[in-house]
């Protein structure tokens, strides 16, 4: 079963069978998930420190811990929510009984990135199982002890017609893409997210994209400054800035700007060291690309802190910027790395300029006391997500919608809304035989004033 025709037939084969609908069957291998993974923790820890340096504490937080918590949500709820869903019938259409049915898709592809290895593969898998689709799932190539990891667990779980893991670069995933799906998830970026989407279309699939974009975060000057500044060094430097709701810059009010930056070199040295390179507890850019990717957009940047770059260890300090230009290479693409750019404003006018600079963001973040500048702020913009005064943690909510907007991405994930996402609803109306109105039938003369008046009561 190498051959990849042959895999998806198989897997287009399997589903027809109708097994994968069986709930019953959908929670034994989940289960049966739960318990391979959490067999192989230590295995999946290891593979993350060596493909990006994570501590473990950090790798569990944001990885392990966090699959195994959708795994759980899911085990207690999916008898729930795969029943029908009865809704309220309409005067047009009485007497009858109307459903919503949850069916899944089918064949399923689900493209990871490499950025969080095991949690951006495995939870999407996780929620296209409990849907009832077969999936084939390509890990990212650049994350290589992660992704053998990922193919060990599903091999021990899956049938191969059920769901496979294939190891492979950009070659493998164009192959892919030129196959028809039923559905396609992707994670990874805008510009990879625009061929994703236009190999979809071409078969008119339906398709989720998780990207990304210049996520801004404004602080106002009625902010505890030690408070922000380290829940700002947590949410920037968690895996290394490599995260695609990292804070991707800074809109400070200006008179609390240089306090706010040396408030932020002491919480930086204080969780880091001064020589964060020996920290166990900061992790490396993915390779050396990436890492000369940011050192060219740190050249002619004015560094107030940080900026130390070693290209063959894949390590740049963390680093703050100051008022980068607009146009400049740093403000023109995202990050994703331990860089920080510091603006300033003076002005909602301002905020306004800096942001309409990007494209949609995936999140934005707001640090203020004053509830209507934040509510002002959060109903002004458009963005994927976010959170006032505080940094990532709506991702770790799965009664929250997980997705972007625009250029950031489209659909939505985590909890039910992974589920749904891999599931097509289907509206069933149930009718007797015994009861016939004549009111819808020729001849229709005399009828139409009726007819308005029901129309009229409708809502």
């Amino acid at each position: 079963m190498n051959n990849l025709e042959d895999i998806i037939e198989n897997q287009r084969t399997f589903f027809k069978s109708q097994q994968t609908k069986n709930i019953a069957h959908r929670l034994k291998l989940l289960k049966a998930l739960k318990l391979e993974i959490e067999s192989q923790e230590q295995a999946i820890l290891d593979a993350l420190k060596k493909d990006l340096k994570k501590s473990e504490f950090e790798s569990y937080i944001s990885e392990v811990g966090l699959v195994l918590s959708e795994l759980n949500l899911v085990l207690k709820n999916l008898k729930k929510w795969g029943k029908p869903k009865r809704i309220k019938s309409s005067l047009l259409t009485f007497p009858s009984k109307d459903y919503i049915y949850k069916a899944p898709y089918g064949n399923t592809l689900i493209i990871a990135p490499w950025n969080y290895p095991f949690l951006l593969a495995m939870e999407p898998l996780i929620m296209a199982i409990s849907a009832g689709n077969t999936v084939v799932l390509k890990p990212s190539e650049l994350t290589k002890h992660t992704s053998k990891i990922i193919t060990k667990i599903v091999e021990a779980v899956f049938s191969k017609s059920h769901a496979i893991s294939i190891e492979g670069g950009v070659d493998l995933s164009t192959k892919l893409l030129k196959r028809k799906w039923d559905f396609i998830f992707f994670t990874g970026s805008t510009e990879v997210g625009k061929i994703v989407a236009k190999a979809a279309a071409s078969f008119l699939t339906p398709v989720v994209l998780e990207l990304g974009g210049k996520s801004p975060c404004i602080i106002d000057d009625t902010v505890d400054l030690k408070l922000i500044a380290r829940r700002l060094v947590w949410g920037k430097l968690l895996n290394g800035g490599q995260t695609c709701i990292a804070p991707d810059y800074l809109i400070v009010k200006s008179i609390i700007k240089e306090k706010l930056i040396e408030v932020l070199k002491t919480e930086i040295t204080k969780r880091y060291s001064d020589h964060p390179e020996k920290s166990p507890d900061f992790p490396r850019i993915i390779n050396k690309n990436n890492t000369q990717r940011l050192s060219m957009l740190l050249e002619g940047a004015n560094i107030i802190f940080g900026g130390d770059i070693n290209i063959d260890n894949c390590y740049i300090s963390p680093t703050l910027v100051d008022e980068p230009r607009l146009d400049s290479p740093i403000m023109q693409e995202e990050i994703f790395g331990p860089i920080l750019p510091i603006l300033s404003y003076d002005t909602e006018k301002d905020i306004e300029r800096i942001i309409s600079n990007s494209d949609t963001p995936l999140a934005l973040y707001v640090f203020s006391k004053n509830q209507m500048f934040a509510e002002n702020t959060i109903n002004t913009y458009s963005f994927g997500g976010g959170v006032v005064n505080d940094l990532l943690i709506h991702f770790g909510n799965h009664r929250l919608p997980f997705g972007g907007v625009g250029s950031s991405g489209m659909g939505r994930y985590h909890g039910k809304f992974g589920f749904d996402t891999f599931t097509h609803e289907k509206g069933i109306m149930k009718r007797g035989i015994t009861t016939d109105p004549s009111f819808r039938y020729p001849p229709y003369s005399g009828k139409l004033n009726l007819l308005k008046k029901i129309f009229k009561w409708l809502g």
